[in-house]
């Protein structure tokens, strides 16, 4: 496997709609809160792959002291 391959496997692997997903799955698993920090997340991410996360944030726009529901935004419900 060639580094440009790597390196585009790792930018896909960490979108920030791969983030926001993955938010959303622990909060809807109950294991964070939407109240928690972004930083939060990093529980559950290896280290080695944190710093690419902590890179995609950043050039969205979000600080790792933002809530994690800032992060998921908006949610529509189906049956209210």
């Amino acid at each position: 496997m060639s580094i440009n391959t790597i390196q585009a496997t790792n930018s896909l692997r960490y979108s920030i709609e791969v983030i926001k997903d993955e938010a959303r799955q622990l909060v809807d698993k109950g294991v964070i809160s939407r109240q928690q920090p972004i930083y939060v997340l990093c529980q559950y991410i290896p280290a080695r792959e944190w710093v690419c996360v902590e890179c995609e944030l950043e050039r969205c726009n979000f600080l790792l002291r933002d809530r994690v529901g800032d992060l998921m935004g908006h949610e529509e419900w189906e049956n209210d």
